[in-house]
């Protein structure tokens, strides 16, 4: 099983984000019914007014949860998330993808 950290950094603009979030809203049905895929969430920055919170500004996180590499490279090649893409990419300045597994057994 994989991780998927995927950071999305968005140009400034209340539009944009909007844009972005709206895209995310479409497709992210449509990829929870995708083989091999066990969860993929959107996650945005509390304003928790902590002193020690690291809030980068315009930036999304998604968390996708996949049963192999294959099949996550499987997803990046259907027609919904190719017409996310283009959907996004005046929205979206740079997205920053880390594939993670367990680093400590479970115990």
């Amino acid at each position: 099983m994989l991780t998927v950290i995927a950071e999305i950094q968005i140009h400034e603009s209340a539009e944009h984000f909007e844009t972005v979030l709206n895209a995310f809203k479409d497709v992210t049905p449509l990829v929870l019914q995708e083989s091999g895929c066990y969860g993929y969430e959107l996650y945005i920055d509390q304003d928790a007014n902590a002193s020690f919170q690291y809030m980068p500004c315009n930036s999304i996180i998604m968390f996708e949860k996949w049963q192999s590499l294959a099949h996550l490279e499987q997803h990046m090649q259907t027609a919904h998330m190719q017409a996310f893409q283009t959907r996004v990419q005046d929205a979206v300045k740079d997205t920053k993808i880390r594939i993670m597994q367990l680093g400590l057994p479970r115990i």
